[in-house]
C-alpha cells in the first residue's frame, strides 16, 4: 500500500503563523494514494472538498443559491468539512478572512455574479491582507458557455465574464471550470496557488458539473508537497554582511516588526534576532499581536505621533532602524508625517532587503535572512537603555464618581484586565483601532484588525470566522455602532453555531473616525436599540445574554457575568459612550490625515 503523508509543524508566537496550524499543533495530512472512490465520491465536487480539509479548512462559510446547491451537497458530503451558512456574501467573506487569520486559509462558497459581487469586497481586504482564500462560485451550465443566451443573476448581456474580470485584480488566480477534463488541475493550481502567494484565488465551477464522476477524480488526492522558496545563498551573504556592518556600526539601532511578517512568516525569526541584538523592538499599528509584547526589550508601537509613549521618541532619535516587513500609506504613517529618513533605514520585505541609500538584495527570504543577521549582529542595548532613563509608566483614568456616564478609556481598563492566552482581540475599524492598539497582550493572547483596508463591519464576521476557527479561544470584539449596522445579522451565524464571542458594542452616536477627520451630518446615524435587535436575532434559540451599560458599576457586573455564570454564551454588551469621548491618538490622527486628504493640487 502506497501511503503519502505530508506533515507541517510550527510555533509561532502569540499570532498563529499565516498557513500554519494554530499554535503548539502539528498537522498530519495522510491519505492512502492506492484507494479508489466509488462513484458517488469521485465527483468534482468531493474532489474539491477533500482538497479543503487537506489543506486544513475544516469550516466552509456559504450563502446558498441555485448555481451552487448542488456543489454544496457534495462538501456537505465530505467528513471533516462543515458549511457554516452565513446570512450575507459579504460577511460570509468576512468570515473566511477571520478563519484564514487564525488557521492559515479560509474559504467561502457563494452563488454566480450576484453573490460574487458581493462578497468580492471581503475578498480585496483580504488581498490587501495577504490572506490566502479560496473564494468558490457556483457558475452557469457549462452548455450555455459560447451561447447568446442571457441568464438570471447576471447583468443581461450573454457575456458572462463580468464577474471573473471583477476577481482577476483582487484574486492571484482565477479558474473557470465549465468541463471536467481539466477541472482537476484548475483547482489544484488554484488552491496550491494561493498558498504559495498568501492571497485568494477565484474558483467558478459550473453548477452541472459538481455531481458528475470523472476518473481524475477515482483515487484519493495526493497531499500537496509545495517546494518551499529558497533564498539566493550568495544574495543571502551579501545582504547580511552588509547588513551587520551597518548596524555594527550604528550607536543606537532600533529594530521595527511589520504586517509582512505574517507572510513571510518570519515571526520566530524575528524574535530571534530580538534576542540576539539587545536593541529595542517595537511594532508597527497593523503588526500588532505579531511579536511578543512580553519580551524583555519591546516598548510599544510605532505610529509616528500617536505611538506608544517613549516608543516614537526612541525610534526616530535611532541613528539606524531595520523595519521587518512594513507598510508605510497614509494611516500608518500618519498622513505622512513619520519623521524617518531613507538613510538610517534598512527596509526588509518578504524577498528583498533594501540598505538605506545603498546596495538592494533580491532573492533573500525574510526569515533567513533575520536568522543569518541573528549570528552575525553584535549585541547593543544603548538605545534600550534611553528607552529606560526617559521611560515613565502611565497612568491610569481618572476614578469614576458614582454612577458617572463610562468613559471611553475606563471601559478599555476593564478589557485589558480581560485578556490571556485564551483570548483573542478583533478591533474594528475606527476608534476601536487606537484604544485596543494600547492593549498589553498577554502571552498567547491572539490580536487582528484590518487596517490596510479598512473596511467598515469587517469584524463582525471576522469575528465569526476567528471563533470558528479557534475554539480554545474566546473572542473579545470592540465593534462602534456604525460598523456594526453594516454587518450586524451575523451574530445570527455565530449563535446558531454555539460561538460564545463577547462583543462590546461602543455605542457613540455615529462615525467617530470620520468626524475627526471630516465632520458633518452624514456621520450621525440612527440609534438602535442594540440588546433588543439582538434579542431579537436570538428568539430564544441558542445561548446569548445582553447588557446594556451606562457607568462603570454596570460595567464590572456586566464583565463578571460575561466571563461568569453567562462563560458560555454569546455576551453582546451595549457600552453607552458620549459622542466626543474618543481616544487622544485618534484626535491627533485624525487632524493629520485630514490635512494629507486635504492638500490642493500641484501647480499644473
Amino acid at each position: 500500500m502506497d501511503t503519502q503523508i505530508l506533515t507541517v509543524t510550527t510555533s509561532p508566537p502569540t499570532c498563529n503563523d499565516l498557513g500554519s496550524p494554530p499554535k503548539n499543533s502539528s498537522v498530519s495530512l495522510m491519505h492512502d494514494t492506492s484507494t479508489n472512490m466509488n462513484s458517488s465520491e469521485a465527483t468534482l465536487g468531493r474532489h474539491l472538498a477533500r482538497r479543503l480539509v487537506q489543506i486544513g479548512v475544516n469550516d466552509v462559510f456559504s450563502v446558498p443559491g441555485d448555481f451552487n446547491l448542488t456543489l454544496l451537497d457534495h462538501l456537505l458530503a465530505e467528513p471533516g468539512l462543515e458549511l457554516v451558512g452565513c446570512c450575507n456574501e459579504l460577511n460570509a467573506g468576512y468570515a473566511a478572512d477571520g478563519y484564514a487569520r487564525s488557521r492559515g486559509v479560509g474559504a467561502c462558497v457563494v452563488t454566480f455574479t450576484v453573490g460574487g459581487l458581493s462578497v468580492i469586497n471581503a475578498i480585496a481586504g483580504a488581498y490587501s491582507e495577504n490572506l490566502p482564500i479560496i473564494c468558490i462560485v457556483g457558475g452557469p451550465n457549462s452548455n450555455d458557455y459560447g451561447t447568446n443566451r442571457v441568464l438570471h443573476h447576471t447583468i443581461g448581456l450573454p457575456d458572462f465574464s463580468q464577474e471573473l474580470r471583477c476577481f482577476q485584480t483582487v484574486t492571484c488566480f482565477q479558474a473557470v471550470v465549465n468541463n471536467l477534463e481539466d477541472a482537476h488541475e484548475l483547482i489544484d493550481t488554484a488552491i496550491s496557488t494561493a498558498l504559495k502567494e498568501s492571497k485568494p484565488v477565484y474558483i467558478s465551477v459550473g453548477c452541472n458539473l459538481a455531481a458528475i464522476p470523472h476518473p481524475t477524480f477515482s483515487r484519493e488526492p495526493v497531499p500537496f508537497s509545495l517546494s518551499p522558496k529558497l533564498s539566493n545563498k550568495m544574495g543571502l551573504e551579501a545582504a547580511v554582511e552588509a547588513t551587520a556592518e551597518f548596524l555594527n556600526k550604528a550607536v543606537k539601532p532600533v529594530l521595527i516588526g511589520g504586517p509582512k511578517m505574517r507572510v513571510a512568516k518570519a515571526f520566530d525569526a524575528f524574535v530571534e534576532l530580538a534576542d540576539a541584538c539587545g536593541y529595542p523592538i517595537s511594532v508597527m499599528p497593523s503588526a500588532k499581536g505579531m511579536v511578543p509584547e512580553h519580551h524583555p526589550h519591546f516598548i510599544g508601537t510605532y505610529w509616528g505621533a500617536v505611538s506608544t509613549s517613549f516608543c516614537a521618541e526612541i525610534v526616530e532619535s535611532a541613528d539606524a532602524y531595520l523595519f521587518a516587513g512594513p507598510i508605510f500609506n497614509d494611516y500608518s504613517s500618519v498622513g505622512y508625517s513619520l519623521l524617518l529618513k531613507k538613510e538610517k533605514a534598512i527596509i526588509l520585505q518578504p524577498d528583498r532587503v533594501v540598505i538605506a541609500n545603498g546596495p538592494t538584495f533580491g532573492c533573500v527570504l525574510m526569515k533567513d535572512f533575520l536568522q543569518a543577521l541573528a549570528k552575525r549582529i553584535k549585541h547593543n542595548n544603548t538605545a534600550y537603555e534611553n528607552y529606560y532613563r526617559i521611560y515613565v509608566p502611565e497612568g491610569l483614568p481618572l476614578k469614576s464618581a458614582p454612577e458617572e456616564p463610562l468613559r471611553v478609556n475606563v471601559l478599555f481598563q476593564h478589557i485589558q484586565n480581560m485578556l490571556s492566552g485564551d483570548t483573542a482581540v478583533i478591533a474594528e475599524t475606527g476608534d476601536s483601532w487606537f484604544n485596543c492598539q494600547k492593549l498589553k497582550l498577554p502571552k498567547g493572547c491572539g490580536y487582528e484588525f484590518q487596517m490596510q483596508y479598512g473596511s467598515i463591519g469587517w469584524s463582525v464576521g471576522a469575528t465569526l470566522g476567528y471563533a470558528q476557527a479557534d475554539k480554545n479561544k474566546r473572542v473579545i470584539a470592540c465593534i462602534g455602532d456604525g460598523s456594526f449596522q453594516v454587518t450586524a445579522q451575523d451574530v445570527s451565524t455565530m449563535l446558531r453555531n454555539g460561538q460564545n464571542p463577547i462583543i462590546f458594542l461602543i455605542n457613540n452616536g455615529g462615525y467617530t473616525i470620520e468626524v475627526e477627520i471630516h465632520d458633518g451630518p452624514y456621520n450621525v446615524i440612527k440609534n438602535w436599540n442594540y440588546t433588543a435587535l439582538v434579542e431579537a436575532i436570538h428568539n430564544g434559540d441558542g445561548k446569548c445574554w445582553t447588557a446594556k451599560v451606562r457607568c462603570e458599576e454596570d460595567l464590572v457586573e456586566a464583565i463578571e457575568t460575561a466571563t461568569g455564570d453567562k462563560k458560555d454564551c454569546l455576551c453582546f454588551i451595549e457600552v453607552i459612550c458620549h459622542k466626543d469621548d474618543t481616544s487622544k491618538e485618534l484626535l491627533e490622527w485624525g487632524s493629520r490625515v485630514s490635512a494629507a486628504n486635504s492638500r490642493p493640487p500641484n501647480p499644473q
